[in-house]
């Protein structure tokens, strides 16, 4: 019953017709999105756009697309940047191993026939990684390309000619092309600036810090069960730490970890004692803990 439950929910969630329906999804499935982004995310998936979304890091752009595939009933497939990635972890692979032990098992006759190559790169050998995948996969996928801004100039490029024609070609297969393209979200914490190019190819979305009253029901909705009024003075809180000179100020994954190691330690309020014990659940650098802690006061409570 619980699955026929979700697949309703997703079937109905994939026919939306208007932003107000796709914010109400979203929030049905824990997310919730401002009229901005939930615009954006409409059109994109009327239109079949890719989606680039910036913010700062922790501000929830990952968990768009993670949303979004859960509420359209969608394989989330991500593709993760890191500096040095290139186009085979990107694109395919061939499996080695296997074929090696294939060629093993062949016999002489079987090495000289002439479709034994043909044989040896075929597609029971192909490893799909997750660009061949989400092409594939077409409408049946939400591609998350995450930290584009974290891969080189020349991988942004091969990226930007796949989301052109969603198509791929492998030599020894031959051309592989998305019967409709998936829906493609890619997420940067604008580490560097990225082309004018990629960013014309899509929409574009600048997701912030969340006013503290929409921090609090994000908390709320994302943590259910915990206490309202721990979660506005640690909110309060979070917001005072954004305002020091921080390498890295807390996002709301930090908000939510810090409201729920406070639950869990059974404390209710948040004076200068408990936020020192409690610094390492929203703050992930030393010299960002050392500055904190010479502002205990002014982040506690009383602050």
């Amino acid at each position: 019953m619980e699955n026929s439950a979700q697949l309703a929910g997703a079937e109905s969630a994939s026919n939306v017709q208007s932003v107000a329906e796709l914010t109400q999804a979203l929030r049905d499935g824990g997310y919730l999105a401002d009229r901005g982004l939930a615009t954006t995310l409409y059109v994109g998936l009327t239109l079949d756009r890719p989606i680039l979304i910036e913010g700062e890091v922790g501000v929830g752009k990952t968990e768009v697309a993670k949303t979004l595939a859960s509420i359209l009933g969608r394989r989330l497939i991500r593709l993760q940047c890191y500096e040095g990635i290139d186009t085979n972890q990107a694109l395919y692979e061939w499996d080695y191993a296997r074929q090696m032990l294939y060629i093993r098992a062949l016999s002489q006759r079987e090495l000289d026939a002439d479709d034994s190559v043909e044989k040896l790169f075929g597609p029971r050998f192909l490893l799909e990684r997750p660009l061949l995948e989400a092409v594939r996969a077409g409408r049946q996928a939400v591609l998350l390309i995450d930290e584009i801004d974290r891969a080189d100039d020349e991988f942004e490029a091969f990226l930007l000619e796949v989301l052109s024609d969603f198509q791929i070609t492998v030599p020894e297969v031959g051309t592989i092309r998305a019967e409709a393209p998936p829906l493609v979200i890619l997420t940067s914490n604008r580490t560097r600036e990225l082309h004018d190019a990629l960013k014309r190819r899509c929409l574009y979305h600048w997701v912030d810090y969340p006013d503290p009253e929409r921090e609090v029901a994000i908390v709320l909705t994302r943590a259910p069960g915990v206490s309202e009024a721990l979660t506005r003075k640690v909110v309060a809180a979070v917001n005072r730490l954004r305002s020091l000179d921080l390498a890295k100020p807390p996002g709301v994954a930090e908000t939510i970890d810090w409201v729920r190691t406070l639950e869990v330690l059974g404390e209710t309020d948040l004076d200068a004692r408990t936020v020192s014990d409690t610094l390492g659940a929203v703050i992930k650098e030393r010299d960002d803990l050392d500055l904190a802690r010479r502002h205990l006061d002014r982040i506690g409570s009383g602050g």
